[in-house]
């Protein structure tokens, strides 16, 4: 929470200055993402599925671009993946040092969040194509709860972590139509850790003039999360299904 309210107050800040000085440009967007969830996690070899559920996620960002050579435009992004499951145990499960035995009814809280920092360069910027390559700090926070409703026991487990990742986005314009196509990813593969989140999708400009551009969107977005002990938080899941969201270009 403490982070979307930085974010919050970063956009508020940022959108002030930008209407003060026309010569950068500020992007803010937004999208609803109903997603799937399939994986396991636990602590290092010791994961299970917990069966858990699609859910309707959020995510937000806010961007600015200037034309001053050599220092980057600057992206934040906000993300919520929070879902839960439950299984029957077919195995020992062991979590945050509490043991769970076969037979064991077990439900699972699964809520993490990330907010990106990005710094990026636009290597084409026109009407037909733009492209953008930079580097994102990923800022992960988790909160793992997990129960047994057979007997009583409960465990939790909180990580956090900032992992680095290559961030890369184009769009293409279709002439005479106010539809563009776009892509956009972060990606990290580094040991046993693999993360990515990639969408991609159309857009439509449903207002386009000198004060303010909005645009509609709509795409597939799929993210995963494999980690190898991050506090004590080991995961291989990917959340992945459509998107609707908005754009707003002052």
């Amino acid at each position: 929470m403490k982070k979307l309210l930085l974010v919050a107050s970063l956009a508020t800040g940022l959108s002030t200055s930008v209407q003060a000085d026309t010569i950068f440009g500020l992007y803010l967007g937004g999208q609803i993402w109903a997603n799937q969830s399939d994986g396991v996690f636990g602590e290092d070899n010791n994961q299970i599925d917990f069966n858990l559920e699609d859910q309707q996620q959020g995510s937000f960002y806010i961007a600015i671009e200037h034309p001053l050579p050599l220092i980057p435009n600057v992206k934040i992004s906000s993300t919520t993946l929070d879902t839960q499951g439950k299984a029957v145990l077919t195995s020992e499960f062991v979590f945050d040092n509490v043991t769970y035995t076969v037979g064991d009814n077990v439900n699972a809280v699964f809520d993490v969040s990330y907010v990106d920092y990005t710094l990026y360069y636009e290597l084409f910027d026109n009407d037909l194509l733009t492209f953008d390559f930079g580097i994102t700090a990923r800022d992960i926070s988790a909160d793992v709860k997990i129960n047994s409703t057979t007997t009583a026991l409960t465990s939790d487990i909180s990580a956090a972590g900032i992992a680095p990742m290559l961030y890369v986005a184009a769009n293409v314009g279709l002439p005479f139509t106010g539809f563009n196509v776009f892509a956009e990813g972060n990606f990290l593969s580094f040991g046993d850790n693999s993360l990515y989140d990639y969408q991609a999708g159309v857009s439509y400009e449903l207002v386009d003039n000198l004060a303010i551009d909005i645009n509609l969107t709509l795409g597939y977005r799929t993210v995963k999360m494999e980690l190898d002990d991050l506090d004590n938080l080991s995961s291989n899941i990917d959340f992945d299904g459509v998107f609707a969201g908005a754009i707003v270009h002052f």
